[in-house]
């Protein structure tokens, strides 16, 4: 017994600056500060990146946006999102943990993630794929054995190369956009990662040449929003918020449906088609009440009444 008291005095101190970090709510703490911290990794578009002056964009933006203003209302104040970026998903899950962020959108379901941070309602859904030139792989498993494949470090694709393949040579980069670069450049012969992004910054790069297999995905997972674990008044908030803006694409509300075709709809890098969308959103509001607006109370003529 007096053996693990050592051990167990290492793990509480280790945990006790993480609980200290989540002793204030998200929602506490937007109230007091009135901003939203959002983390994220710049270049992952159509998902998250950087424009010209800096500044967050993308589909991840646009529904942290929704959860802003869902908090502002909550709290009842100016709520402004503030962006932090890190580099690597490693990094971006330890910001979660320790408290310097609240928010992270865009991010594939890992039961490891799940079992220290709580996910949203998703707002996407995608999979695992490989980009390589044409005709180079036929797409399973047993023809990448022996070469070198390009996977995101610390990413769900390089655990689930190792598992499905453990004779490919997996070869880690910090970005996508790197590994895309050693693609280009002979350096690898593929890259595995997620469809949308794949495909997505293969276009806006101009890359031509390149196909994505297998046809059904080695692996298909909804992207969702992290957030603190066991805060469930911030993540209500967040369901709804997302449930607002899924529902609004539905209904054909134009600010909701502008804002989500502009990031992954027609005319977009990802180019998904309005049906393919739409039957996603519909899948995922199956299990949520439906969330329309309430018309206006009409206006009684002799609201004030004279006494007699």
């Amino acid at each position: 017994m007096s053996r693990l008291l050592p051990a167990t005095l290492s793990l509480l101190a280790a945990l006790a600056p993480m609980a200290q970090a989540r002793a204030e709510s998200v929602v506490d703490r937007v109230a007091r500060t009135g901003e939203l911290v959002l983390v994220g990794i710049p270049g992952d578009a159509p998902l998250l990146s950087l424009n010209a002056k800096g500044e967050p964009q993308g589909y991840a933006v646009t529904v942290a946006e929704q959860i802003r203003a869902e908090l502002s209302v909550a709290v009842g104040r100016p709520v402004k999102l503030r962006f932090e970026a890190v580099q690597d998903p490693l990094a971006l899950g330890q910001s979660m943990l320790t408290g310097k962020a609240d928010l992270a959108c865009g991010i594939p379901f890992t039961w490891e993630r799940d079992a220290q941070l709580d996910y949203s309602l998703p707002i996407a859904l995608s999979g695992l794929r490989l980009l390589a030139p044409t005709g180079r792989f036929d797409g399973s498993p047993a023809g990448l054995s022996g070469h070198r494949i390009g996977v995101l470090a610390d990413s769900l694709a390089a655990t689930e190369l190792q598992g499905m393949q453990p004779a490919a040579i997996a070869v880690p980069f910090p970005s996508l956009a790197a590994a895309l670069a050693a693609l280009s450049a002979g350096k690898v012969e593929g890259v595995i990662g997620d469809s949308l992004l794949l495909i997505s910054q293969a276009r806006a790069k101009g890359v031509t040449g390149l196909t994505l297999t297998p046809e059904e995905p080695y692996e298909r997972y909804s992207v969702a929003c992290l957030v603190p674990e066991n805060d469930s008044a911030f993540r209500n908030l967040v369901n709804l918020a997302i449930a607002r803006l899924l529902q609004g694409y539905l209904d054909g509300q134009p600010q909701s449906v502008a804002a989500i075709d502009r990031w992954v709809g027609p005319g977009s890098t990802v180019n998904l088609p309005p049906d393919r969308i739409r039957t996603y959103f519909q899948t995922v509001l199956l299990g949520v009440e439906a969330i329309r607006p309430l018309p206006s109370a009409p206006a009684q003529a002799g609201n004030t009444r004279q006494g007699t």
